[in-house]
């Protein structure tokens, strides 16, 4: 078998034969690891003259552009539009009903469109979406009226509020956004919000949810729509009120137990809500109408998969029986139609947790906030779950997204999460990906992309294998950038792309040029064993000190990250005094650095003065946005997630000590806050 016909095919399906690993190195993709992924995305390669069938589909598909049926192009700029004639006649109906006619020039260019939007392009027989970009996305000073503007992160599952039954809620988080706001904060970035699966409470990583266009319903906070009275009416009517309460009490989120409390009130308050008659029976079922399609098929998965669990089957959609594979088979709808209240149960779910968003953005921009809340994108959804169910001809069903391995992983990565497939992106003219953004920042004033390098490459793992079985899979970076600006200023949004990792040359120069902030890590920020001055950040990314997969300033300063790494197995015992020294010496680094700017008040060794230190050396940078974790601006000493440690670390369950209500004003927090606000009024641009 030729390996050169072999390389050609894996090139033409997106396939990078040949990369370079963190080090620069090169590498190249095995024949048989090509074979195997071309198999895992469709195209057969087992035989010469498989991959000649393979390459002539691929090459019939790739043939005709005209027949995709949504083109991206830029504004104010002249089109040529492959696939289609010379002076060829078109009609345009623009967004707004203007409807122009023309022919495209002798270079077959469609002439300069101005404005925004999606528009109807007919030419010959040809209909098609023209998806219509601005140059670049929203700008911090276009939304904030200000160069340097300053926010919050937060894990919204670790935020009190008396009576939250032992988990964050929609209520706590404007609790939050409204006090950040008073201290003059424009931003409250929070931890992914995306749907995960009702029956399966185990599984609680926010980042590999079940889909990516709803919500998490334990985060809902049912009094916001229906009345603390009904929520106290149904707490009692299911017994909960001790549960209620120990919940709550607890320093670690109980995941399973507070996922059975408020399925409970949930259900018990949807028994009470189907009986009523009034306005908010019309909102919900306006919610049902907007939600179309895409909602009542998440609904079905629900409840389809709370079925096949309750049965002792698989949960995994794939190992159903193949009727209840296709979301569009009669057996699903006569499912839905005998399961109709079940059904109906779930997107009442769906509509709490949504309008309790909503809410949240609208205390946050009404309290001063010139942004809002981040939305957090996860890289991909559970290859198990109802997204991946719905949207089998958008999603790849036989790989996984993860990482090649490098210095700090030498197996790998795999996430265990879905990808978008690139030819399935633009045979339904990128609607999967349209409406994820739309979805995500239909309550938000912002969205931070994690691995925002996807849009580019994914390094994609054939479904069993390890992660150095994968490869990149290219994505049509320059479309999704588009369509990224188009939802950008559709939602007058900022756009964050977390870069961190191994970055593909001149990404992040093209992130820059479309107003998509990176991200700079005080943590990671060092060159030539010094760590880089405030002035030479960039000002066309957001500073942070730390991330939630990180340890907190004060963690690391006192090793914690290496305590949790030894006892999950990351590291080997006879590693841990190489590991405690390279600390000392990063964190005496750290100290010099902070001393040196100016921002270092109090003795070296203090933690605490450290930590001030440590806000105010970012908060004077040039970065047009500084986000402060909530752990540090709380002198937290434990992060929210340790990656790959399994049941080691307590991740995604650690909660605030005090009431989201309180938590800002207590003196040491609001003069941290302060001390940042002052740093951000005073950041110069080098």
């Amino acid at each position: 078998m030729s390996d050169a016909l072999l390389a050609e095919l894996a090139d033409a399906a997106g396939l990078s034969v040949d990369w370079q690993d963190a080090n620069g190195r090169p590498q190249r993709v095995s024949p048989e690891a090509q074979r195997r992924l071309l198999e895992s995305l469709g195209f057969p390669a087992q035989s010469p003259q498989q991959i000649q069938g393979s390459l002539a589909e691929l090459r019939q598909r790739h043939a005709n552009p005209a027949t995709d049926p949504l083109l991206t192009l830029e504004q104010d700029q002249a089109t040529c539009l492959r696939g289609f004639a010379p002076e060829q006649a078109y009609k345009l109906t623009r967004e707004d009903g203007e409807v122009q006619s023309g022919r495209l020039d002798q270079h077959g260019c469609l002439p300069a469109q101005e404005l925004p939007g999606y528009h109807r392009l007919e030419i010959g027989d040809a209909r098609l979406t023209l998806a219509v970009a601005p140059p670049a996305c929203r700008s911090v000073e276009e939304l904030c009226g200000k160069r340097h503007a300053w926010g919050l992160t937060a894990q919204l599952y670790s935020l009190r509020r008396p009576g939250d039954g032992g988990l964050g809620d929609t209520r706590a988080l404007e609790d939050l956004a409204r006090h950040a706001a008073n201290h003059g904060a424009d931003a409250l970035a929070i931890s992914p919000v995306h749907a995960m699966f009702a029956a399966d409470p185990e599984h609680y990583s926010p980042y590999s949810p079940s889909s990516r266009l709803f919500f998490n319903v334990l985060h809902a906070d049912p009094a916001n729509l229906l009345g603390g009275e009904a929520v106290e009416w149904a707490i009692a009517a299911c017994d909960l009120q001790e549960e209620w309460s120990r919940l709550e009490q607890l320093e670690l989120i109980d995941w399973p137990a507070v996922a059975k409390a408020r399925q409970c009130l949930l259900r018990e308050l949807y028994r009470d809500f189907r009986e009523s008659d009034g306005s908010l029976l019309g909102n919900f079922t306006a919610f049902c109408d907007a939600g179309g399609d895409a909602l009542l098929q998440h609904c079905r998965f629900e409840a389809l998969h709370g079925h096949m669990l309750a049965r002792g089957e698989s949960g995994d959609w794939r190992n159903w029986p193949e009727h209840f594979r296709d979301p569009r088979h009669a057996a699903v709808q006569r499912f839905a139609s005998q399961h109709a209240d079940d059904v109906g149960f779930h997107a009442f779910a769906q509509w709490l947790v949504a309008r309790g968003l909503e809410s949240a953005q609208t205390v946050a921009t009404g309290a001063g906030m010139g942004i809002g809340l981040i939305a957090d994108l996860a890289v991909g959804a559970d290859c198990a779950g109802s997204q991946a169910w719905s949207r089998q001809d958008e999603l790849l069903q036989e790989v996984t997204v993860g990482a090649p391995p490098d210095i700090l992983n030498r197996a790998g990565q795999n996430w265990g999460v879905s990808a978008f497939s690139p030819e399935g992106l633009r045979r339904h003219g990128f609607r999967a990906f349209i409406e994820m953004l739309q979805a995500n920042l239909a309550h938000a004033g912002g969205i931070r992309i994690d691995h925002v390098m996807g849009l580019q490459r994914l390094w994609v793992i054939p479904h069993g294998g390890e992660p150095q079985d994968g490869a990149y899979l290219r994505y049509p970076m320059t479309d999704l950038l588009r369509l990224l600006a188009l939802e950008s200023h559709r939602h007058r949004a900022l756009v964050i792309g977390e870069d961190l990792g191994t970055v593909p040359e001149g990404l992040r120069e093209e992130l820059a040029r479309r107003n998509i902030l990176g991200m700079r890590v005080l943590l990671f920020e060092q060159h030539d064993d010094r760590f880089i001055a405030p002035r030479h950040w960039p000002r066309d990314a957001l500073a942070t000190t730390s991330t939630h997969d990180l340890p907190t300033i004060k963690g690391w300063l006192a090793g914690h990250d290496i305590d949790w790494r030894l006892r999950a197995g990351h590291s080997r015992p006879e590693q841990e005094s190489d590991d405690r020294a390279e600390r000392a010496r990063e964190s005496a680094a750290l100290v010099d650095a902070l001393a040196e700017h100016g921002r270092l008040h109090g003795p070296r060794e203090d933690a605490e003065a450290c930590l001030q230190a440590s806000i105010d050396y970012i908060g004077g940078t040039p970065a047009s946005l500084v986000l402060l974790p909530l752990e540090d601006a709380t002198s937290a000493d434990q992060q929210p997630n340790l990656p790959g440690s399994g049941n080691a670390h307590p991740n995604w369950r650690r909660r605030q000590a005090l009431p989201a209500r309180q938590l800002l004003e207590q003196p040491d927090i609001e003069r941290r806050l302060t001390r940042l606000a002052k740093a951000r009024q005073e950041a110069i641009d080098d």
